[in-house]
């Protein structure tokens, strides 16, 4: 096996990665460059530095990637409209591809044979930074602690901090008892009683939405224009992919929009119960639906329908550096080149409902065509009769032969 002298840490400075980062000092005798992403998580990654400092580290990457993530992850995966088995919005999966790729490019950048994570043996995130890493650099080495160590709870990862003089920051006030993840396009809530899928969540668990029983009386309408099927206005204002996430994540959330309870088939085999907000995403199928569906073709859109699927499966499994989905990428991109508009949503207390949608340039939908009243010979109704009798002949022959 290569040596190892030098190690990249995907490093948030929280617990888990103080331990991990002290614990890759001890266990390989090698050196550790921390690397921290801006995701949208909400959080100061700053404070990582002077962790990563306090802990001898001298090569600390620190990154906002907020922009980058939005354009070129969240975006994509929206002209899709991606969804996992009928209603999880990939809020966490999407974000593994980029912290990958950055692991890798660090790892090049500095020389390191080796990236670690801390990801537990019992989730998908594990799968995901692997298969990336692997993808972009095929003789990585990767380090697992998790699978590794024998440090399997937070008592234990607390007394090896104790023990090793690693300063932990104990919150004020109740702690959180779940599993959290956040980023520009949701936050994830395991663990504690959401174990019991029979449990409600509770209503102080959520960060991001209001409860749609204390959102306001009033509807808000809010109107997002698109070009090339990514939403590049909202209310007429211009605003980047990542600034198109806050504003759309305040104006939903304020309305009590984005709440989500599933349980889930994880990659490696099991079952698990979690609660997710995605308030901007929430918008963002829904309207992106509406502009297409006066901009598609029909054929198109019900072929995107059924490789949505397996797009979203590749995405969820950790695959968004396999040839497979870049190619259906090419697919989907090549789609948007029609889909340029605008759409008028309608938010009301955890409901969002589509009002308007137009198109002044790419529209197929033809009034003249489409109307009840008078069509001045534009349809011809009397073509019907032809086309359904040819369309029920293999049905006709074979009820004769019954």
């Amino acid at each position: 096996m290569t040596e190892i002298n030098k190690v990249v840490l995907a490093y948030s400075g929280g617990l888990d990665t103080s331990v991990i980062l002290k614990w890759l000092q001890d266990t390989y005798s090698c050196e550790v460059v921390t690397f921290t992403a801006d995701i949208g998580q909400g959080e100061e990654v700053e404070p990582a530095r002077a962790k990563a400092k306090a802990a001898g580290i001298k090569e600390i990457y620190i990154e906002d990637l907020r922009e980058d993530f939005a354009r070129n992850y969240i975006f994509p995966m929206f002209r899709a409209n991606t969804i996992y088995e009928g209603e999880y919005l990939l809020g966490t999966s999407i974000a593994r591809p980029l912290i990958a790729k950055r692991l890798i490019e660090i790892a090049n950048e500095t020389g390191a044979q080796a990236i670690s994570h801390g990801a537990t043996g019992k989730g998908n995130d594990q799968v995901r930074f692997e298969l990336g890493a692997y993808a972009l650099r095929p003789d990585i080495k990767i380090i697992a602690p998790w699978r590794e160590w024998d440090l399997n709870s937070r008592q234990k990862l607390l007394a090896y901090a104790e023990s090793h003089g690693i300063p932990v920051e104990m919150k004020k006030g109740k702690a959180s008892p779940y599993s959290m993840d956040a980023n520009s396009l949701h936050i994830s809530y395991e663990g504690g009683i959401l174990e019991d899928p029979w449990a409600e969540p509770e209503e102080d668990m959520w960060r991001w939405t209001v409860s749609p029983e204390l959102a306001p009386d009033q509807a808000t309408y809010v109107e997002l224009t698109y070009q090339k099927g990514d939403i590049v206005a909202i209310d007429d204002v211009p605003h980047s992919p990542a600034e198109v996430m806050d504003k759309l994540n305040e104006i939903a959330g304020a309305n009590g929009i984005g709440r989500l309870d599933i349980v889930e088939n994880r990659y490696v085999g099991m079952k698990s119960r979690g609660c997710y907000e995605t308030p901007a995403g929430t918008l963002m199928l829904k309207a992106h639906r509406a502009i297409e569906s006066i901009t598609l073709d029909r054929e198109v859109a019900h072929l995107k329908d059924e490789l949505m699927p397996r797009y979203a499966t590749l995405i969820y499994n950790g695959y968004w550096w396999s040839p497979e989905r870049e190619m259906l990428q090419e697919m989907i991109d090549a789609s948007q080149r029609t889909v340029n508009g605008k759409v008028r949503l309608k938010l009301y207390k955890g409901n969002v409902s589509v009002v308007g949608r137009d198109s002044a340039t790419d529209s197929l939908f033809d009034e003249a065509i489409a109307t009840f009243e008078e069509d001045e010979g534009a349809y011809d109704q009397k073509d019907a009769e032809g086309f359904i009798k040819l369309n029920a002949l293999r049905m006709r022959i074979a009820a004769k032969k019954r």
